[in-house]
């Protein structure tokens, strides 16, 4: 059983307990006002009453319908005791209708809800008014008793029902939450994992072939045959089905499992030298970081050298590395022919999602600074865990 349907049952239980004994303690009341009947009939309606508030408490709490059916048996007695008095108080009127209109019919709630519980409380309902009946033939006027009786099982049954159809709405409701945040969080992640396929792949394959497109213009014949046997040894992990989730560790350093920030700056570092870029490394030399932020920040600043190495015009660039409590901060610096930064293409993936998109994703952030003809600066930040 679902696990709202348990807490239906149990909704249903409640109110039954909370309808059932207040009707209970209704009909003893009554029973109670002097004059109601005689000393014998009072005593056996009192325990009757009783033993049908117990019955009530305990169908309500274990869920056995053989408890639901003791109770209605002793309300239908109880009628039929104070009906078979000669003559027939107001107050034992009143005891007879809360008995019938309360407390039998409050096992309606749950019951109604459970298979052939319809059936089972059609049976109650037709038991409750032939006892009513047999004594309306002896000479009493039930009439009172009779219309409680009806309107108590209706209303009862009337409240399951609903309470039953609300919370299978509710449920449906809440699936369909469920299914619509899965479906969001499915595409959410195939959009992510695009996303980082394109970023290693531009930093990986495409710039390689932008350098044999270049004939390899200011790259040795080795660094290049490095490079493209990098490449291919990704390409093929990709084509086995591995993730790209280590992206820039299993580019800059296929093999090393090592999260010192220090040590993978060092193969960033060779990584350049072997393509004609020295990189001078100032500041902290190693500092432990998550892998998810280690990697974000050494592929936004592998793509900030690359972009030193095609486009500034020089073969030195310089990498300051900084920290406080909170954050840990590379700065990647050239004294190249710089740029206006707001004539790039926000569209650009180099810098848009390689270094802007890598480093949003660990909630770090890039800035960069330049101007024609005075070099250009790229900050970047990664917070600390």
């Amino acid at each position: 059983m679902k696990r709202i349907h348990k807490e239906r049952d149990r909704l249903l239980r409640r109110l039954a307990r909370v309808s059932g004994l207040s009707g209970a303690l209704g009909a003893l009341a009554c029973l109670l006002v002097p004059a109601t009947t005689s000393g014998v009939e009072l005593v056996i309606a009192s325990l009757l009453t009783l033993a049908a508030g117990t019955f009530i408490a305990l169908y309500t709490v274990r869920g056995a319908v053989f408890a639901a059916l003791v109770a209605v048996a002793c309300s239908i007695t109880l009628i039929s005791v104070l009906g078979a008095a000669p003559v027939i108080s107001p107050s034992a009127v009143a005891a007879m209708a809360i008995t019938a209109s309360v407390t039998a019919s409050s096992v309606a709630i749950p019951l109604i809800v459970r298979p052939n519980g319809p059936f089972i409380v059609l049976g109650l309902v037709a038991a409750t008014l032939v006892a009513i009946g047999i004594i309306a033939i002896t000479g009493h006027e039930m009439t009172t008793v009779a219309i409680g009786a009806l309107m108590g099982w209706a209303a009862n049954v009337a409240i399951g029902i609903w309470l039953d159809r609300a919370i299978s709405a509710a449920s449906e409701r809440i699936n369909e939450v469920g299914r619509a945040h899965e479906a969001e969080r499915l595409a959410s992640e195939f959009e992510s994992q695009q996303r980082q396929d394109a970023r290693v792949l531009h930093d990986t394959v495409l710039a390689t072939l932008s350098l044999l497109a270049h004939s390899g213009v200011g790259v040795g014949a080795s660094a290049l045959r490095q490079q493209a046997g990098d490449d291919a040894r990704l390409l093929k992990q990709l084509r086995l089905g591995a993730p790209l989730d280590r992206g820039s560790t299993a580019i800059f350093s296929p093999e090393s499992d090592d999260e010192s920030l220090g040590v993978t700056f060092e193969s960033v570092r060779q990584r350049f030298a072997r393509m004609g870029l020295d990189v001078n490394w100032h500041g902290a030399g190693r500092l432990a970081l998550p892998r998810d932020t280690l990697d974000a920040l050494i592929g936004a600043l592998g793509e900030c050298l690359e972009n030193v190495r095609r486009h500034s015009g020089v073969t030195q660039a310089d990498v300051t590395v900084s920290d406080d409590d909170r954050t840990v901060r590379a700065m990647v610096t050239d004294a190249g022919t710089g740029f206006e930064p707001v004539e790039v293409d926000g569209a650009r993936l180099g810098y848009a999602e390689s270094v802007v998109g890598r480093l949003s994703t660990v909630g770090g952030r890039a800035r960069i600074f330049s101007s024609p003809g005075s070099g250009t600066t790229v900050m970047l930040e990664v917070p600390k865990p």
